[in-house]
C-alpha cells in the first residue's frame, strides 16, 4: 500500500557517491539507506538494527554499498535485477573480531571500533581503521577478514623517531587515503597528527609526515605529489611527496585560513586540480570559535578567491563531481554536492560565482515547518503552465550546469495526470509541489507575511553581506525553520482548480481570498472585519492579537494575489474553510463560529456563533498558558471520575472472575432502556456533555446544490459541522451570473441537527439521487462530470468521529449508518469521498468513502450503503503527527508525513499507483556471487526507513475497485441496494432509538403545522425501522 517517500531524509548521519554509475547514497540515523540517481531513479533499504549509519561506500561501477552502523557492524548491501526492475537488498554483514592475543575482557571493547574505511580502487578490499590504531582488511564482496595483512600500530611505531613518540600512543586511525598513482601504498593518518605511507605489498613505512596538531583528514592531489591535511586547530597543511623525499616529512606550508584567533576544527578537506589553472581546495568547519563557531560553513578557495557558504544547518558530509578516468592528467570539479542536516544543496562550480544548482528531488518539505496540506487532482494544462510560469519568475536559475546525479533509467510510465500538492507553512507561505510522479519537484512558492505588519523585514538586510565582511558568507539553501510571528501559520487551503481562485486561512483568523495574475501588480488590499461572537455577552478574548494589514497600495509579483482580506473576530485560528467559485462564496469557521463572505460584492453574508455558554476555555486561544492547564486538570479529573463511576474494564477470558464479570456486564448492558438493539459486537460509548470544553470548533463546512426547503425545489446550501455533533444547514439566495453585481447574497437557516452521542462532526457530503457525490463547481458547465441526478431524492453523509450516518433529504430522516467505534474500538480522523477506477474495466468506477482512525486504520465503504470494504494497517497508531497530516486524493491515494521533512504516499486503488520502476545497468566485473539470479524475496520497497507504519494487513492488495471482477459482478457487488431491500441486510444495524429525536432536528423552513406532520412522520418512520437491518 505505501509506494514512495517524498522529501528529504529525516536526521541523515552519512553521504556516498558513486562516479561511475553517478548515484548518491543518503544514510540516516533511524538506520535507512536511501539511493538516489535520476528523477524517479529511488532505492530505499532498512537494517535490521536501528542503529545510525556512521559511513557508507559504493564500490564503485557495481551497483554494491557497503555501510557502517554505529554498532560497529559493517553491512554490504547490492542493486539486482528482478523482474525487469532493479531492487536493493542487504546481502552480508559482518562485526569485527577483538584483537588476537589480548584478552578481551580486559581490552577496552572500543579497541576494534572501526573510524573509517578505505574501498580499494580494485574494488575487492576494504581497509578499515580502528580506534585502537590497527588497519584490518576485508575481502569483497565477501566481507571476509584478511588476518594476514592486519597492521597494528606498534608495527608502525617501530620507524617513528624516538623523540615524536615521547611515550604517547598514535591514537585512532583518522584518516586512509590510497595513492593515486599506486594502489600498493595507503597513507595512514593517526588522531595524534603522524600521517604514515605504508606499503602494503612489502609491508615497510616509505615516509612519515610528523604532523603536531590532532588530524582530522587527509586529501591527495591527483598525481600523488601532494598531500593535504586538516587540523582541530582550524589549519591545513600541504606536503610535497617526490621521489627523492626524504623518510620523515615536515609541512611545506600551514595555515589557518580564518586566524589569527582560535578557530574550530575543519573536519573534511579536499584537493582538486583544474586545467584552466588554479587548484580547489575545499573544506567544512575552521569558523573562528569566538565569533562564528554556531556557523555551519563549506569553504571554496581557488587561487585568490574564496567563499564561505553559509548553512542554516550542520554540515554532514560532502563530495565533489569530477573526472575520475585515470587517464585524465586533472581533476576539473564541476559540482560540489553538500548534504547539511535539514537540505541538499549543490554548487555549480564551473560557473563564475559559484550558483546553486535547483535540485529535481530531495527539496526539504519543511524549510519552515508544514502546518497543512491540501491535494488537487487532474489540474488543468492552462493552471499547470501558469503556475510553473510564475514559479520561474520567483527565482530565475543562475548556474548553466545540470544537475550531476543522473545515474539509472526512470521506467515509470508518464503521469496520466497533473498532480498538485499544496502545503501550508508556520511562515506564512504555501509551497506548490509537483506530485504527479515519484519525484516531489518544488514549482511556486506564495508568501502572505509582506501583506501584514510584522518582524520579517530585517532578515533581507542580514541576508545581504557587506563587500567587506569577513569571513566572505554567502547564505546558500532554503532551509529556515524560523517564523518571526507565528500568527502568520497557514491553517487551511482550498483552490479552484477552474477559475485559479484560491482561499488561504491563518492562525490569527485572516482569510485571503487570492487570484492568479500572470502580471505584476501594484493594490490596496480590501478588508472586511467579521464578528463571530456576535455580540454573545460575557467572553473576552485572551489570545493573541490580529495581525495589522499594511496600509496603502502593496506591490505584488506574478502569482496569486491577494483580492479581499476577511479577519474573524476573535482573531482566532481557522479550522475550516471551504470556497464555492460558481457562487463567488467562502466559508470559514473558528473555535468561535463560523462566517460567509461574497468576494464578488466583497460583502459579508453570514456571521454565526457556535459557542456554548461553558465554552470559555475557547476564549483562551491556542497561546495561553492558562488554557493548557485548566485543560490537563479538567481531563485528569473527569478520567478519574469515568473510571470510577462507569469504567468497564476489559476482562481477561481465561481468568477465573472472567465469567462473574462477563455476568455482570451483561446486567449492566441490560439496565439502560436505550441499549436494547445494542449486538454482542458493539461498545457502549459514552455520550460526551454538553460542556465539553472547545464544542464551538467549526470542524467542517461544505456547500452543495440540493433540497432543504423540500423536495420539489432545489437551491444552494451551506453545511457546518461543530465539535459537539451539531450540523447547521443554511438555504442560501444566489442571484444568477447575469445579476451578481445589482443583488446580494442572503443565508437562512434552514435546518439544525444535534447528533445523539455529540461527537465531532469531521466532515458533511450532499449525494444526488444516484448517491454519488455532488460534482465541483463548474465540472459540469465545462463537460468534465456528468450532471448530478436532481430527479431522485438526495441524501446527506455526515461523518462524526464515531459513525457514518446518511440522512434523507429534506426530511433528515435516518436511512442507513455504520458505527466505526461501536465495531472497531476506534474514532475517526480523517474522511474523503474517493472515486477507485477498476483495473479490468476502463469505464467502471464507484465511489467509496476512505476513512484514517486514530489507530492508524484506514477503512474503505460502499457509498451511500455504507458497507465495509477493506480494511489496511497504515500508520502507527503512536505516530500522532503523521495521522493528523494525512490528505486523501480524489483517486484513492494519500499522503501523511512520517518525519517533520517526509512525507509517505500510499495507494488504495490498484488502478491508481506511483512508485519507483527503474533499472541501473551495472558492471560487476568482481562479481561471483552472481546475486542476480538468487530467489530473493525482495520488493522494490523494503520496510519504510523510519518505521512509522505497519505493512498491510490481509487484504492489502485488495481494492475497493478490484480487477478480478467482470465488470457484471462489480455491479453486483457494488450497487447501492435500496434501504428496504431484503438483500440489504448484514451487520450494519441501524439503531434509530435516542439518536435524531423529534426535538433534535429543527427545521426553519416550514409552516409550523407543517412541521408537525413531517416530525410525526419521522418518528413513525423511526419505529417501523427498528426492526429492518440496513446494510
Amino acid at each position: 500500500m505505501s509506494t514512495v517517500e517524498h522529501g528529504f531524509p529525516n536526521q541523515p548521519s552519512s553521504l556516498a557517491f558513486d562516479p561511475k554509475l553517478r548515484i548518491m547514497a543518503i544514510g540516516t540515523k533511524s538506520g535507512a539507506v536511501k539511493i538516489y540517481g535520476a528523477p524517479g531513479v529511488e532505492f530505499t533499504g532498512l537494517h535490521r538494527e536501528t542503529a545510525t549509519v556512521t559511513q557508507i561506500h559504493f564500490l564503485p561501477g557495481q551497483g554494491r554499498l557497503l555501510s557502517l552502523l554505529d554498532d560497529n557492524t559493517l553491512h554490504l548491501w547490492e542493486i539486482y535485477q528482478k523482474d525487469g526492475y532493479s531492487h536493493l537488498e542487504e546481502t552480508h554483514s559482518f562485526l569485527l573480531p577483538g584483537r588476537p592475543g589480548f584478552d578481551s575482557a580486559n581490552s577496552p571493547p572500543s579497541i576494534t571500533r572501526v573510524t573509517v574505511i578505505l574501498l580499494m580502487s580494485t574494488c575487492d578490499v576494504a581497509c578499515l581503521g580502528t580506534e585502537g590504531g590497527g588497519s584490518y582488511f576485508l575481502e569483497l564482496p565477501s566481507l571476509a577478514l584478511l588476518e594476514d595483512k592486519s597492521l597494528y600500530q606498534d608495527e608502525i611505531l617501530q620507524s617513528v623517531p624516538e623523540d615524536y613518540k615521547c611515550g604517547k600512543a598514535l591514537g585512532p586511525v583518522e584518516s586512509l587515503q590510497e595513492h593515486p598513482q599506486d594502489p600498493t601504498k595507503i597513507l595512514i593518518g593517526f588522531s595524534r597528527g603522524l600521517m604514515v605511507l605504508w606499503n602494503k605489498s612489502t609491508r615497510e613505512v616509505e615516509h612519515l609526515f610528523l604532523g603536531n596538531q590532532q588530524l582530522e583528514s587527509v586529501s591527495w592531489e591527483r598525481s600523488g605529489r601532494t598531500v593535504v591535511s586538516s587540523h582541530s586547530d582550524g589549519g591545513y597543511a600541504v606536503w610535497s611527496v617526490t621521489e627523492g623525499s626524504p623518510k620523515t616529512i615536515q609541512p611545506v606550508t600551514s595555515t589557518i585560513p580564518y586566524g589569527p584567533f582560535p578557530c574550530k576544527a575543519i573536519n573534511k578537506i579536499v584537493w582538486q586540480t583544474c586545467e584552466s589553472g588554479g587548484h580547489f581546495i575545499i573544506f567544512s568547519g575552521g569558523m573562528p570559535r569566538a565569533s562564528y563557531g554556531d556557523r555551519h560553513c563549506v569553504t571554496i578557495l581557488q587561487g585568490q578567491t574564496l567563499v564561505t557558504l553559509d548553512f542554516t544547518s550542520r554540515v554532514i558530509d560532502f563530495f565533489t563531481v569530477y573526472d575520475t578516468e585515470v587517464e585524465e592528467e586533472f581533476d576539473n570539479p564541476t559540482a560540489l554536492v553538500a548534504l547539511v542536516e535539514e537540505e541538499l544543496v549543490v554548487i555549480d562550480l564551473q560557473t563564475p560565482g559559484w550558483p546553486t544548482i535547483p535540485a529535481p528531488y530531495l527539496a526539504p518539505l519543511h524549510s519552515s515547518a508544514i502546518t497543512c496540506s491540501y491535494h488537487i487532482s487532474n489540474v488543468p494544462l492552462k493552471l499547470w503552465e501558469r503556475i510553473i510560469s510564475a514559479g520561474e519568475q520567483q527565482s530565475p536559475r543562475l548556474s548553466s550546469g545540470n544537475w550531476p546525479i543522473i545515474g539509472g533509467r526512470n521506467l515509470a510510465q508518464e503521469p496520466t495526470q497533473r498532480g498538485l500538492l499544496l502545503t501550508g507553512h508556520e511562515d506564512g507561505t504555501v509551497r506548490f509541489w509537483d506530485a504527479s510522479g515519484v519525484s516531489l519537484k518544488p514549482l511556486y512558492k506564495l508568501g502572505t507575511a509582506h501583506i501584514f505588519q510584522t518582524d520579517c523585514e530585517h532578515n533581507d538586510s542580514l541576508n545581504q553581506s557587506g563587500d567587506e565582511e569577513w569571513p566572505p558568507f554567502r547564505k546558500v539553501g532554503c532551509f529556515d525553520p524560523y517564523s518571526d510571528d507565528p500568527r502568520l501559520g497557514i491553517q487551511k487551503i482550498v483552490l479552484c482548480k477552474y477559475t485559479a481562485k484560491m482561499v488561504v486561512a491563518g492562525t490569527a483568523g485572516q482569510v485571503l481570498v487570492m487570484e492568479l495574475n500572470d502580471e505584476k501588480s501594484e493594490q490596496m488590499i480590501n478588508v472586511a472585519v467579521m464578528d463571530l461572537l456576535q455580540d454573545r455577552e460575557g467572553f473576552t478574548w485572551k489570545g493573541h492579537d490580529r495581525l495589522t494589514p499594511k496600509n496603502g497600495s502593496l506591490p505584488f509579483t506574478q502569482g496569486f494575489q491577494p483580492a479581499a482580506l476577511v479577519q474573524c473576530m476573535p482573531p482566532a485560528a481557522v479550522t475550516a474553510v471551504t470556497l464555492h467559485s460558481e457562487w463567488n462564496l467562502v466559508a470559514f469557521g473558528t473555535s468561535h463560529g463560523f462566517g460567509l463572505y461574497d468576494y464578488y460584492r466583497r460583502n459579508p453574508v453570514l456571521a454565526r456563533c457556535t459557542l456554548h455558554p461553558n465554552d470559555s476555555l475557547a476564549m483562551e486561544g491556542p497561546l495561553s498558558r492558562v488554557k493548557s492547564l485548566k485543560k490537563s486538570l479538567r481531563q485528569s479529573f473527569r478520567r478519574i471520575r469515568k473510571s470510577r463511576v462507569s469504567g468497564k474494564k476489559r476482562v481477561n477470558a481465561s481468568s477465573p472472575s472472567s465469567k462473574v464479570q462477563e455476568a455482570n456486564a451483561q446486567l449492566a448492558e441490560q439496565a439502560g432502556p436505550h441499549d436494547v438493539e445494542m449486538t454482542p459486537v458493539q461498545r457502549r460509548i459514552e455520550p460526551r456533555s454538553a460542556d465539553d470544553s472547545l464544542s464551538g470548533v467549526v470542524r467542517c463546512l461544505c456547500f452543495a446544490d440540493t433540497f432543504l426547503r423540500d423536495a420539489a425545489h432545489h437551491g444552494p446550501t451551506m453545511w457546518a459541522g461543530t465539535n459537539s455533533g451539531l450540523v447547521f444547514a443554511y438555504a442560501l439566495e444566489v442571484p444568477s451570473q447575469e445579476k451578481f453585481s445589482e443583488r446580494s447574497i442572503e443565508a437562512v437557516l434552514g435546518k439544525e441537527i444535534q447528533l445523539m452521542h455529540r461527537a465531532p462532526v469531521v466532515s458533511i457530503a450532499v449525494l444526488d439521487g444516484r448517491g454519488n457525490p455532488l460534482p465541483e463547481p463548474y465540472e459540469v458547465s465545462r463537460d468534465l462530470a456528468k450532471a448530478p441526478d436532481m430527479q431522485g431524492s438526495h441524501s446527506v453523509l455526515i461523518a462524526s468521529e464515531e459513525q457514518f450516518k446518511v440522512f434523507t433529504l429534506p426530511k433528515v430522516s435516518a436511512k442507513t449508518k455504520f458505527k466505526l467505534t461501536a465495531h472497531e474500538g476506534c474514532r475517526v480522523r480523517k474522511v474523503a469521498l474517493v472515486n477507485f477506477a477498476s483495473v479490468a474495466c476502463e469505464d467502471y468506477a464507484e465511489n467509496c468513502l476512505a476513512c484514517l482512525t486514530n489507530l492508524g486504520d484506514i477503512h474503505v465503504f460502499t457509498v451511500p450503503g455504507l458497507r465495509p470494504q477493506v480494511h489496511y494497517d497504515c500508520v502507527r497508531k503512536e505516530d500522532i503527527s503523521g495521522i493528523a497530516s494525512c490528505v486523501f486524493t480524489k483517486h484513492g491515494q494519500g499522503f501523511y508525513l512520517i518525519s517533520p521533512s517526509e512525507f509517505e504516499r500510499f495507494s488504495l486503488s490498484t488502478r491508481n499507483i506511483t512508485e519507483p520502476l527503474c533499472l541501473l545497468d551495472l558492471n560487476r566485473a568482481h562479481d561471483t556471487t552472481c546475486l542476480g539470479n538468487c530467489n530473493f524475496t525482495a520488493t522494490p520497497k523494503l520496510n519504510q526507513a523510519n518505521g512509522t507504519h505497519a505493512l498491510q494487513g490481509s487484504e492489502a492488495n485488495h481494492s475497493p475497485a478490484s480487477n478480478d471482477r467482470t465488470p457484471d459482478e462489480h455491479q453486483a457487488s457494488f450497487s447501492p441496494t435500496p434501504v428496504d431491500s431484503p438483500n440489504n441486510s448484514i451487520d450494519t444495524p441501524l439503531d434509530t432509538t435516542g439518536e435524531i429525536t423529534a426535538e433534535e432536528v429543527k427545521d426553519y423552513l416550514v409552516p409550523s403545522e407543517e412541521t408537525e406532520r413531517n416530525l410525526r412522520n419521522v418518528t413513525e418512520d423511526e419505529a417501523r425501522s427498528l426492526g429492518i437491518l440496513i446494510k
